[in-house]
């Protein structure tokens, strides 16, 4: 069995694993990079595989980092089966267009400098047509359900905790008369988050592909981040400006809107007008409401007493454009949520240009902010940004709420790891950035004495439920390093390869001691 890192290797975005065995090839996630330009760019490649020679798709959840190039995939000649849950399957089917569509948008509007200038046009990865046509492949799974895809493979998914309907794929693989198990974590979710459970605990893996976006960190504001809302909420209001927050449009805009109906209720702020300016958001929040069936125990208490808490009077909801221009232009202060999450895209950007510059508004950033974006740059402190084109002095005040993020911390990875009574033989750490990545792997190394590896894109290994498993990846990282080496001799190596070099060459210190 063959599995290669397509993406979200040493980076956060662009999921894609690739399993092949028996001829059968299935991808685990087909997702979208974003962040800096570099890693935009990787979105225009061809497919380094026929996509009309893969079979199946899974995916863990509909974030378009990992569901977004799957229309291109379809383009392209993907003609499989695409398994998920119901609630992913619904969520895809308002992102994948609305995707294409701000592709199309973005398109237009460069290929109108383009034009002036004289320089050749671009089209887009995908259109929104073709995002709706990549819904007719979808296949819906509940949780817990045993799919056999082949005879030699099974899979069940399980709740990840992350957004609605997210999930953990356990994957089962026969070999002659060996099975070995893999896990893919998708992305883990931050415990006691509003409407979802908390993530399925797994007991038993042959090899774990787990995400590390916090690998890193721990979240600073997870016991009092309703505190540290309500303050964002009190002192803008003193102040007289908007609040401004950039929200992902699934998951994230809803449990804010969860948390402000929570203060309300309790009398802790004042009643503001609230508006979601996101269409994709707007749809969300609907199929939010078809979904109680996973719903946790809290959220479905509060609906059975009459409190609903995506049903608030003073919640209005921004569809069209000229609806979203005339946002800047009300007076007193009000809470808009809009997408995109890391300010990269979307309405979000428009609103940051109209009101970054104004001293009485405050940015509140409540989510992970991938390196090169926009988000990522007003966290770091810069004062002048630019967007679509225009310079903007920062002069607002930029709040950041960590405790609101939808993905577990570097402790709740660690917990999650612990609960496997059998140590896995090998955890791979993908959709972080190589920092986060390297320190989790020395803590899980460390800690649980689980052999970890970071792998790097593109790089393949070869999985078996046998004891040769540790010599093929043995040899497979005697060869990298060999490689770096050369390239560290001749000078031409960087400090995240040397990092990886460290962390390999440590690897083979362990393997030989274990095989002394």
């Amino acid at each position: 069995m063959l599995i290669k890192f397509m993406g979200a290797a040493q980076v956060v975005t662009g999921s894609c694993f690739l399993v092949e065995v028996g001829g059968i090839k299935i991808l685990v996630d087909c997702g979208m990079f974003q962040g800096p330009k570099e890693l935009k760019e990787l979105n225009y490649r061809d497919f380094t595989i026929p996509p009309g020679s893969i079979d199946f798709v899974l995916l863990t959840h509909a974030h378009i980092d990992h569901s977004g190039l799957l229309p291109k995939l379809i383009k392209h000649g993907f003609r499989g089966r695409v398994i998920s849950t119901s609630a992913t399957a619904d969520l895809c089917e308002i992102m994948l267009p609305d995707s294409g569509h701000i592709q199309e948008m973005e398109c237009e509007r460069k290929n109108r400098k383009y034009r002036r200038a004289g320089r050749k046009l671009i089209e887009p990865i995908y259109t929104a047509e073709d995002g709706l046509n990549a819904l007719k492949y979808f296949e819906r799974v509940k949780y817990g359900e045993v799919i056999s895809l082949t005879p030699q493979v099974a899979v069940r998914f399980l709740d990840a905790g992350h957004i609605l309907g997210s999930s953990i794929i356990e994957m089962w693989v026969k070999e002659g008369e060996e099975e070995t198990k893999l896990v893919f974590s998708g992305d883990l979710g931050n415990y006691n988050q509003p409407f979802i459970n908390d993530p399925s605990l797994i007991f038993n893996a042959d090899y774990v592909i787990m995400e590390c976006t916090y690998g890193n960190r721990l979240h600073k504001h997870k016991a009092n981040k309703k505190e540290y809302l309500k303050k964002a909420v009190i002192d803008t209001y003193k102040k007289g400006g908007n609040l401004i927050i950039p929200a992902f449009a699934v998951g994230r805009t809803q449990d804010i809107i969860y948390e402000i109906a929570e203060l309300q209720r309790e009398g802790s702020i004042p009643i503001l007008p609230i508006y979601i300016d996101s269409p994709m958001a707007i749809s969300a929040t609907e199929i939010f409401k078809r979904h109680p069936g996973v719903y946790d125990n809290e959220t479905n208490r509060l609906i059975s007493e009459g409190v609903h808490p995506l049903r608030l009077k003073n919640l209005h909801f921004s569809v069209t454009a000229e609806q979203s221009k005339e946002l800047n232009t009300m007076p007193g202060t009000n809470i808009i949520i809009s997408a995109s999450g890391m300010c990269d895209a979307g309405r979000i950007k428009h609103h940051l240009r109209h009101n970054l510059w104004r001293p009485e508004c405050t940015i509140l950033i409540v989510g992970f902010q991938a390196m090169g974006t926009l988000g990522r740059r007003l966290v770091s402190g810069e004062k002048l940004v630019r967007i679509h084109g225009e310079e903007v002095a920062v002069r607002a005040e930029i709040r950041n709420i960590d405790g609101y993020s939808a993905h577990a911390d570097q402790e709740g990875l660690l917990d999650w790891l612990k609960h496997f009574k059998k140590p896995p033989k090998r955890v791979f750490l993908v959709h972080g950035e190589a920092e986060a990545a390297h320190e989790l792997a020395e803590l899980i190394n460390v800690k649980l004495n689980i052999p970890t590896t970071i792998p790097e894109l593109m790089q393949e290994f070869v999985l078996t439920a046998g004891e040769e498993t540790s010599i093929e990846i043995l040899r497979e990282t005697y060869n990298n390093v060999l490689q770096k080496i050369e390239h560290f001799l001749q000078g031409d190596v960087s400090q995240r390869d040397c990092q990886t070099l460290l962390s390999q060459l440590k690897d083979l210190e362990r393997w030989l001691d274990t095989a002394i």
